[in-house]
């Protein structure tokens, strides 16, 4: 059976196709302390990030229901981006992988020891 054929059954090729984004668990993880505006989330973003990629990013997690676009009907235009309902239920799982993250941090400069 394909991997296209998995998604929607099994639960580890679904969650790997809805956030395949290079930059969607660090958009996620920067969302999970509550609303932030675009040109915030931009600044804290890696310098290598264009608007163009971060826009393209938040529209795909916005159409896979992960995130919230809030848009204020005011001059100058106001936009806020925040998790969803089932993205909060994701922040377990951000939690989990920062924690496997310093873990692996610490393990890759063991290794440069050796």
């Amino acid at each position: 059976m394909a991997n296209k054929d998995l998604f929607g059954l099994c639960p580890y090729v679904t969650s790997q196709k809805v956030l395949s984004g290079k930059w969607s668990l660090y958009i996620m993880y920067l969302l999970s302390d509550g609303p932030i505006r675009f040109n915030e989330l931009k600044r804290r973003m890696p310098e290598e990030m264009t608007h163009t990629t971060l826009s393209r990013q938040l529209k795909t997690l916005e159409k896979e229901g992960l995130i919230l676009r809030k848009e204020y009907s005011q001059i100058p235009p106001k936009v806020e981006y925040s998790l969803s309902e089932i993205g909060e239920k994701f922040k377990n799982v951000l939690e989990a992988l920062g924690e496997w993250g310093e873990e692996y941090i610490e393990y890759m400069k063991g290794e440069e020891v050796k």
